[in-house]
């Protein structure tokens, strides 16, 4: 018995008790035979027609219901039973009424989610489209399944071209393997780019996609190149200047010396004390330039066994204008240059040196292991330091005939071996305290 039949047998049944004790009510009164029947047919039509009118009301109800969850299911949101939010006669809500409110509170959630997903996608649609990054989605199987603007432009085509091609076919298969974020070189008509390659996992309708994003640095290279152009014409316009102005000015009061009729008494000696000031200046002139040559010459370390503390010790017996107090530390060993953490060493070391000897203070050494990183520390008693945006500008320096090389020489041997060199003035006193942070295992 199928569903109809079943809420009709239903109705037939309930209703069957008042109509049996109906019709004997009627048969058992004195009424004429002829108005027993009438009644009594008109009871179990009654009884039969209320019975279809329930089923089909039921019926009715049942398909409303089915209705909307069939548009909720097809993410039509602009379907609405009448009656929802209605309440009858006696002030509250029937069972219908409440289910038609569920149903359409439901369907507005779903609609406010829809609207919200759609305005996520077309964020992401829109910030995909207009950000200069080139972003790539590619399925288990290696096949392109997303692209975005930067990333037709970076392959040279269109994304109905590239959809469904493999990361090899397109050249971007070694961006799928390896470690990331890495950079990688890619040539082209414009000449070879520097590339960051990043990479994550995302899923789509249940499925993991690669993600695959590749930023062009070379803006940000030669952005970061011209400024380092304008550091140092800067400071060579400023170091050659230096030399030139009395070079020049000199070389003017010897013409006009010599151009003197007659000429002085005392004119050779002028002549030599200004060619003497000349030949110094250009001797300090080639030793700046001498020193830019060392410092663009640095060659890459030669890892070699050293031992921390005697190397700390023998640095700090090379200063003999003062005694540098060495606190010993635990015995560490690590993978190094060790002419070049020596170079590193004593220019820290003197530049503290030449601070303590301004004010009398004295100069301590020390080193310590952190995790995997060897912390040398030199702290001086001197005046500290007051400016700390140029300490690494090439070939400044605050010190009376100072070069400006000995703390960038320093800090690219610390970077060479991945490590790092640090200036700070001390909170717990005057003075200031050198940092040099090197991984003991290989670099």
């Amino acid at each position: 018995m199928n569903r109809d039949r079943r809420v009709l047998a239903l109705a037939l049944f309930t209703g069957a008790p008042g109509v049996a004790t109906a019709i004997v009510l009627l048969w058992s009164v004195g009424y004429s035979v002829a108005l027993r029947w009438s009644l009594s047919v008109a009871v179990v039509g009654l009884w039969i027609l209320l019975a279809f009118y329930l089923r089909r009301s039921v019926n009715r109800r049942l398909r409303v219901v089915a209705s909307l969850l069939a548009a909720l299911r097809e993410g039509e949101y602009s379907v609405r039973a009448a009656g929802a939010d209605q309440t009858d006669s006696t002030g509250q809500d029937d069972p219908w009424t409440l289910t038609l409110t569920a149903i359409g509170q439901l369907e507005e959630r779903f609609r406010d989610q829809r609207w919200g997903e759609e305005e996520a996608s077309n964020l992401l649609q829109r910030v995909l489209v207009e950000i200069d990054v080139a972003v790539f989605a590619f399925d288990g199987g290696s096949c392109l399944q997303l692209v975005n603007r930067a990333g037709e432009q970076f392959l040279g085509g269109e994304s109905r071209e590239l959809l469904g091609r493999t990361a090899t076919a397109l050249g971007l298969g070694d961006t799928l393997v390896g470690v990331a974020p890495r950079t990688i070189a890619r040539r082209d008509p414009a000449g070879s780019r520097q590339w960051q390659v990043q990479r994550s996992v995302i899923r789509r309708g249940g499925e993991p996609l690669t993600l695959v994003a590749l930023t062009d640095l070379s803006v940000a290279l030669r952005e970061e190149e011209r400024q380092t152009w304008r550091c140092l014409v800067r400071v060579l316009s400023h170091e050659i200047n230096n030399s030139l102005a009395p070079i020049r000015s000199i070389a003017a009061s010897l013409r006009e010396v010599i151009l003197r009729q007659p000429l002085p008494t005392d004119w050779r000696g002028d002549v030599e004390r200004g060619l003497e000031i000349v030949s110094c200046r250009s001797e300090s002139l080639q030793r700046f330039m001498a020193a830019y040559s060392n410092l663009a010459r640095l060659p890459p370390p030669e890892l070699r066994e050293v031992e921390i503390g005697p190397l700390v010790r023998r640095i700090a017996a090379l200063e003999t204008r003062l005694s540098v107090a060495v606190r010993a530390g635990p015995e560490i060993t690590l993978r190094a240059d060790p002419d070049q953490l020596e170079q590193a060493l004593v220019n820290v070391i003197r530049n503290a040196a030449d601070a303590a000897m301004e004010t009398g203070g004295g100069v301590e050494a020390a080193w310590e292991r952190r995790a995997d990183r060897v912390r040398i520390v030199v702290e001086d008693e001197g005046p500290g330091l007051g400016e700390t945006e140029n300490l690494f500008v090439p070939f400044y320096s605050t010190k009376v005939g100072g070069a400006g090389i000995g703390l960038v020489l320093s800090q690219h041997i610390a970077q060479n071996h991945e490590g790092s060199l640090v200036l700070e003035n001390r909170l717990e006193g005057r003075g200031a305290r050198a940092c040099f942070e090197l991984p003991v295992g290989s670099p």
